[in-house]
């Protein structure tokens, strides 16, 4: 059973907007996915509200920032939500779960230095060293032919962590977000874009070379 750990210390960088819609690619794809938050603002839970009953199911369990438990019998496929200041015990606990850690992170300056020695705590892990933990970054709401966006490549990699793909800064996920929505469950013609950005993304998530299964989005 795969867990995908995202997290970043550092609030606002875009973790939710990750862990819903990747949530949304396992639940599309048929598996039986588990979105869990450890937030206390427990965003991903109230997103989980909002969806509707025709969107294909994504579950959630009774979990909070004072007890990070493994998930239900019966669950195919993980998802875990992290708070800002992710440390200590909480951070011990994520890491022995985790089977893979997605960091979000913006290409602003103040982003990465803020996000520098988490980054740097990861890559010297000894779960993601001895290689039973993969970490990957992805650029949130990235212009591609901006300096900014070669800037936070060059220090990702300086750091010996793949920079997995760019997600563009568009009101799709906002707009999808707040009907419990992601854009695995948009009319393709309107996510088209997206849907290829998180291609290299998926791709390494699944553990594939080749391309990973576009659900027929419903709508």
């Amino acid at each position: 059973m795969p867990v995908v750990v995202i997290a970043n210390p550092k609030g606002g960088v875009g973790k939710t907007t990750l862990a819903t819609n990747l949530a949304g690619y396992f639940a599309s794809n048929g598996h039986a996915v588990m979105l869990g938050d450890t937030d206390r603002q427990q965003s991903s839970r109230a997103w989980l509200g909002l969806r509707p009953d025709s969107a294909p199911p994504i579950k959630t369990w009774e979990i909070d920032g004072d007890n990070i438990a493994r998930p239900p019998k019966g669950t195919t496929h993980v998802v875990l939500d992290t708070p800002a200041g992710l440390h200590g015990w909480r951070y011990t606990d994520v890491m022995k779960l985790a089977h893979r850690v997605v960091v979000p992170l913006q290409p602003s300056m103040f982003d990465i230095l803020a996000t520098q020695d988490f980054l740097a705590k990861l890559a010297d892990d000894k779960h993601v060293r001895h290689g039973d933990v993969s970490v990957g970054v992805i650029g949130m709401r990235v212009d591609m032919r901006t300096r900014a966006a070669e800037q936070l490549q060059r220090f990702v990699e300086g750091l010996g962590l793949p920079v997995l793909g760019y997600l563009r800064d568009t009101q799709n996920y906002v707009q999808l977000a707040a009907h419990g929505l992601t854009i695995w469950d948009a009319t393709p013609s309107r996510v088209a874009r997206d849907w290829e950005q998180w291609q290299p993304i998926l791709r390494w998530l699944d553990g594939s070379s080749g391309a990973a299964t576009v659900p027929a989005a419903a709508g």
